[in-house]
């Protein structure tokens, strides 16, 4: 991940709302939420959802697909853990320390693997 992606992803972050729903959706795993359910479980009204949802989509932390006359939003897992990736890399100088590196999202590494295989 670049310096400028973080920085778009942590300013995205940055605002509690946002991180609700961020979160919201990374409970929800790859099936995501439709923004009706998003409303009720974070208890954001619709006309303020969609501004967040719009800026967490901007900064690539979630995308959306159409169900029917349904919207559903998905959390980008492969962003998180990047994003974790960079706020932790050359943790200590690279000496061993007591700090955790989280392991790849369980998720994540679910659909990086079927998007390699429809690759092939």
């Amino acid at each position: 991940m670049e310096t400028q992606q973080a920085l778009s992803a942590l300013a995205a972050l940055a605002h509690e709302s946002r991180l609700r729903v961020f979160r919201t959706l990374v409970q929800a795993g790859p099936a995501g939420m439709a923004a009706g359910q998003i409303s009720e479980a974070t208890g954001i009204v619709p006309s303020s959802l969609s501004f967040h949802l719009k800026e967490l989509n901007h900064a690539s932390l979630v995308s959306s697909r159409q169900a029917g006359r349904f919207v559903i939003y998905v959390a980008q897992f492969g962003a998180m853990n990047a994003l974790l990736a960079f706020l932790t890399d050359n943790c200590c100088g690279g000496n061993p320390c007591n700090t955790v590196r989280p392991a790849p999202c369980a998720a994540a590494q679910a659909v990086s693997t079927t998007l390699e295989d429809s690759r092939s």
